[in-house]
């Protein structure tokens, strides 16, 4: 989060100016997080719009109150 808030990688947030993050789910191995990240890019914009809303309605920025380590 770092990163992209500061914006410090090449790619679609920075180029968009995108920063908050309204949704995001976790997962024990890496492989099912790409197969679910994979699957969601090919959903329809409003069912995204509506998985966001129903988690996080008023689209809060779910980092804002993260530590940041630098170490």
């Amino acid at each position: 989060m770092f990163e992209h808030k500061n914006k410090l990688v090449e790619g679609f947030s920075k180029k968009y100016g995108l920063y908050k993050l309204v949704y995001f789910e976790s997962f024990q191995y890496v492989n099912d997080a790409i197969t679910r990240e994979k699957n969601m890019k090919k959903w329809k914009r409003q069912w995204k719009i509506d998985r966001i809303e129903k988690e996080n309605f008023n689209w809060v920025d779910l980092s804002k109150d993260w530590r940041v380590f630098d170490d």
